[in-house]
């Protein structure tokens, strides 16, 4: 059917409000068949309540569960906001070109066969996008399940899964349509309420990082689970997670964390930089707070969806039973969160309002017996504590306490919102009464967990959020002084000549240009030479041999240390030129520095995100022990504090059994430096100086590699 060039409907509020709230929806592809995917959206559309009009497009029937099917969207008088596909992929891209002549601004394409297919689902893919562009249309999918909107006002289950969920605060995007409707089964199960969902399958238009932009513009949306396999555009990501966590908390879990890592590159940095190390910084840099444990997020997003978020990490107990109270301690004081004395005013309140036999303190514990009246008196008081940020209840539902009672005094406190309160729930669900109890606590927002420990991580997470979003990383120090120009002209001319290593004469004219401290050092280019400049430097030295085709010197005999006279010196380099056996080989020699600590510090890149900095314990323990961080840069001063203070050895550079600590604001200063160095030459992709000595409040770099592309 011809049909004339509409432009696209004026868009209110967001671009992807066609998409997430849409009036009306046309099925492209819809069937009679009861368990096809263009039947079965439908159905969830009709049985979850969709508000707005259902159009099914199919040109052989005329009524589709029990709707008016039409032949062609043409033949729908009303405007549609929303298109489902679900044909072959062959078909897709003149469908689109019917979408954007009737002026649809939102498609889903539920359909299989693109990107995911090889080239020529590659080139189809390429083809309905530029179709769509031009329309202004944007594609959700390919190869995907749909949205879901729980809100009232439209309740489209654009999805043809099978969990309707209530509606809530929680908004789920997931890569990965399996674990997503996973997800949202799992907080169903919990009976956490949704708000939205999108499963968006190939991503070839609307992004995660598009959705969750939306999301984080939702007044409705309280907390954002992201599930993701992969980032395709990092960058964009980064930007945008930047801006919404500091309105709302991201949860979020990455698979594949166990996955061999990317080929080993020729630095320790490279093969330390595991494949998936980059979005773990990611999620750190922009405050996304990571899971490793599917069930752990989806149970702390009860807390989340409904609690307020702490100013600190002090918390208050109440408990009414002791083992349970001491297992969440445990749990609490690993998530980083401490139990604070109380007042004496506090004190002397509880003395007057709790059983003889209760225990006064933190935690509080109102004993087995202990009802309503003395929960509630503990709970004023850990709420009127300027010293209590958060509130830990351990409830059991003892048989001779009026359990309803305890809950209703906990939920009128919970509705005050003045700190957050979690509690561990533990009781007999089979009998009527405590599924009462349960259900009060339930209605009154009280996040409840039949574990200790469940619960006390959740009180840690919403801690983890609430200290993330308070954290100010600054800006990047550009450091005074820099000799970029050394720089420049060092690394065009190794590019020009094609090589892929700078020598080491290079690298530490580099580092020096950088304000990066080297130990004293000199080219040499035959023994006699090498010599020489022993005797200039100052004994003792090292001495190491200088080739292109040696990268791991010392793995073949080609660092020598602690050469006291000129005499070892020659002969040295003399065993070195025999051995080797090359042509041109040149001789480093450097001041050797006995003692101190070894550390490292590098850099490797990442594709689409730029350089990840690496800091650690150095020397030959590197690649056993692995005790190294890194962050994405440019790193700022507190980043690279953070740095200094993350690495299993921390102690050690402080200073242990009478040693001297190191000088750490110096070691920082050097990974910032190496940070701008980077950041003003993306052409380096890798770069290791190992070790790095720290001999009193001194550091030093005392071997370096430079990698270019």
């Amino acid at each position: 059917m011809e049909a004339e060039l509409m432009a696209p409907a004026l868009l209110t509020g967001n671009e992807l409000d066609a998409l997430f709230k849409p009036r009306s929806i046309a099925i492209i592809g819809a069937s009679q068949k009861e368990l096809s995917i263009g039947n079965v959206i439908i159905k969830n559309l009709v049985n979850y309540g969709y508000t707005g009009s259902i159009y099914p497009i199919n040109p052989k029937m005329s009524e589709i569960r029990g709707l008016k099917a039409y032949p062609t969207i043409f033949d729908v008088e009303d405007e549609i906001d929303l298109a489902h596909v679900i044909i072959p992929a062959k078909f897709v891209p003149q469908t689109i070109e019917d979408c954007g002549k009737k002026g649809i601004r939102a498609v889903i394409i539920n359909s299989a066969g693109f990107s995911e297919m090889g080239e020529e689902g590659i080139a189809l893919q390429k083809e309905f996008l530029a179709i769509a562009k031009q329309y202004g249309i944007r594609i959700f999918g390919p190869n995907c399940q749909g949205i879901i909107n729980t809100d009232p006002e439209y309740r489209a289950y654009c999805n043809f899964t099978f969990t309707f969920p209530e509606p809530g605060g929680i908004s789920i995007v997931a890569l990965s349509g399996g674990v997503g409707a996973f997800i949202m089964q799992s907080l169903f199960d919990l009976e956490i309420g949704m708000r939205l969902y999108a499963s968006n399958g190939n991503a070839c238009d609307v992004s995660i990082p598009d959705v969750i932009r939306y999301y984080g513009n939702d007044e409705k949306t309280k907390a954002i689970i992201l599930y993701t396999e992969g980032l395709s555009n990092p960058l964009e990501f980064m930007e945008v997670a930047k801006t919404v966590t500091k309105k709302k908390p991201i949860l979020a879990m990455k698979a594949g964390r166990t996955e061999e890592g990317a080929k080993a590159a020729a630095s320790h940095t490279g093969s330390l930089a595991g494949v998936d190390i980059s979005t773990e910084l990611i999620f750190e840099k922009t405050g996304i707070l990571a899971f490793h444990n599917e069930e752990e997020l989806c149970q702390v997003a009860m807390a989340f969806e409904t609690q307020p978020f702490p100013k600190g990490n002090r918390v208050g107990i109440i408990t009414n039973t002791g083992g349970p109270a001491v297992i969440a301690t445990d749990e609490l004081v690993s998530s980083g969160l401490r139990l604070s004395a109380l007042s004496e005013r506090a004190k002397s309140i509880l003395h007057q309002t709790m059983l003889p036999e209760a225990t006064i303190g933190n935690p509080i514990d109102v004993v087995a017996t202990g009802g309503g009246v003395h929960f509630r008196s503990a709970l004023d008081v850990l709420m009127d504590e300027e010293d209590i940020d958060s509130v830990y209840i351990n409830f059991v539902t003892a048989p001779f306490t009026d359990t309803n009672e305890v809950a209703r005094n906990i939920v009128e406190v919970n509705q005050m919102r003045k700190k957050p309160i979690v509690c561990n729930f533990m009781t007999n669900m089979s009998l009527e009464r405590f599924r009462e109890t349960a259900k009060i606590l339930k209605d009154g927002g009280v996040p409840c967990y039949s574990f200790p420990t469940t619960a006390a991580k959740a009180l840690g997470a919403l801690y983890r959020y609430s200290k993330t979003r308070s954290r100010d990383i600054g800006l990047p120090t550009v450091f005074p002084g820099i000799n970029k120009k050394i720089a420049e002209v060092i690394l065009s001319q190794a590019k020009k000549e094609g090589k892929s290593y700078l020598s080491a004469d290079r690298v530490y004219e580099i580092l020096s240009a950088y304000g990066i401290p080297v130990a004293d050092w000199w080219m040499a280019h035959d023994p006699e030479e090498a010599m020489n400049a022993a005797t200039k430097i100052g004994f003792p030295v090292v001495l190491k041999a200088e080739s292109a085709k040696l990268i791991h010197k010392s793995d073949m005999g080609g660092v020598v240390i602690n050469l006291k006279n000129a005499a070892e010196v020659k002969a040295a380099a003399e065993k070195m030129r025999q051995a080797f056996g090359e042509k041109g080989l040149n001789f480093l020699v450097q001041k050797f520095l006995p003692g101190g600590k070894e550390l490292i510090a590098g850099v490797s890149t990442k594709a689409g995100l730029g350089h990840l900095v690496m800091f650690g314990l150095g020397g030959i323990y590197v690649e056993v022990l692995k005790d190294v961080v890194f962050k994405i840069a440019p790193v700022t001063q507190v980043e690279a504090n953070e740095m200094l203070s993350s690495i299993k050895a921390a102690k050690l550079l402080d200073g242990v059994r009478g040693e001297k600590g190191i000088n750490k604001a110096l070691a920082a200063e050097i990974i910032q430096r190496v940070s701008q160095l980077v950041t003003d030459f993306p052409v380096i992709t890798e770069m290791d100086m190992n070790p790095i000595i720290a001999l009193g409040d001194k550091v030093f770099a005392v071997d370096a590699r430079i990698k270019i592309d």
